[in-house]
């Protein structure tokens, strides 16, 4: 059986990238994955798979010609906050597929925010239209029971996601705190040098060696090198492509101070504490779901001493999830390899 995978992959975004290195691991043994890329060549070395140009339209009607299973591949593609065109590109893709009478899979979908009546329309369609839908969140629960469309809810598949060790991790200095912010509107020129203050101030006061972990280079990095010199000699940038080393540096790490989504699910998965600066409605779901402590960036306190002191304190203080509870989530994300074996009829 060929199956068509289509997420936000091959775009230089390590939690993108995380659930696609996830759904790979979960797909039965049987199945051949077809990988649409946003670059096809790396996704075809990195993986190991088939790739096509997930823009070339011609060649994406031939994949799914090909193919006899279709799976939307995991987090927030069916939203309009931050851009209206993508919940029409990955609908209509999924549209096209359910007509051509393909098995259909919404596998660990973060739906929404969907603002525009027309995008909600289109949600509400294709998702009634799939074989199977898998869920990570409450919120996404509930729009489906509202729309009267039955589903799976489990945690985010990367809880799951096997890790690999970090060559050179453990010759870093110990012990080790990770950083990782993108931008953002809400995170203002004021608010970075308040959360660079912070930082600076945490790491004299714990002596710990700080990790600046760019998830997507584009959106990550430039952050990054602006914070790096004000920690020099205490701090490295560590840019890791391969998602399950990017995992794996958790293992290594006591704390993760982070806006991304998928950073804080690696790092609470890893036995870190974890601070989260939220923001996006599904990081303040995950902080919810798990007691995960942070602040939304909008009302990020406006003195740095106070930021710095409350890392401080959780730093000392703060507890990672327990090793039950881990175990827990892990568990409980595996329902998403189940779905797919579900709705591709495999046992």
């Amino acid at each position: 059986m060929r199956v068509l995978l289509s997420g936000y992959y091959g775009k230089g975004n390590g939690g993108d990238e995380a659930l696609l290195a996830t759904l790979l691991q979960m797909l039965p043994p049987s199945v051949t994955p077809v990988v649409l890329s946003g670059n096809p060549e790396e996704t075809r070395d990195r993986y190991n798979v088939e790739a096509h140009d997930r823009m070339a339209p011609f060649t994406v009607l031939q994949a799914l010609r090909s193919c006899d299973g279709f799976i939307w591949g995991g987090g927030s593609l069916i939203q309009d906050t931050t851009s209206a065109a993508s919940p029409f590109y990955y609908g209509g893709i999924m549209a096209l597929a359910q007509r051509m009478g393909l098995k259909t899979v919404a596998w660990g979908q973060g739906i929404g925010p969907l603002k525009r009546s027309v995008t909600r329309w289109l949600a509400r369609q294709t998702f009634g239209g799939c074989t199977k839908v898998s869920v990570r969140d409450r919120a996404s629960a509930a729009l489906l029971t509202n729309w009267q469309i039955p589903f799976i809810l489990a945690p985010d598949p990367v809880w799951a996601l096997e890790s690999k060790p970090v060559p050179g991790l453990w010759d870093l200095p110990a012990p080790r705190v990770a950083v990782t912010l993108r931008t953002h509107p809400q995170l203002t020129q004021t608010r970075l040098a308040h959360l660079t203050r912070a930082l600076v101030d945490f790491q004299k006061a714990t002596q710990t060696f700080i990790l600046l972990l760019p998830f997507q280079k584009s959106e990550d990095l430039g952050i990054a090198q602006a914070i790096q010199p004000q920690l020099k000699d205490v701090s490295q940038i560590m840019c890791l492509e391969e998602p399950q080393l990017l995992k794996g540096v958790f293992r290594g790490v006591e704390m993760a101070i982070g806006m991304r989504l998928h950073s804080l699910i690696m790092a609470a998965s890893e036995g870190c504490r974890c601070f989260a600066l939220s923001y996006d409605p599904k990081v303040n779901r995950l902080m919810e779901d798990v007691d995960m402590p942070g602040w939304d960036l909008a009302n990020l306190p406006d003195d740095p001493n106070l930021i710095g002191k409350t890392w401080i304190e959780h730093y000392a203080n703060g507890d990672p999830l327990s090793t039950e509870k881990i175990q827990f989530l892990l568990d409980r994300a595996l329902i998403h390899r189940e779905v797919l074996s579900e709705a591709l009829n495999i046992k």
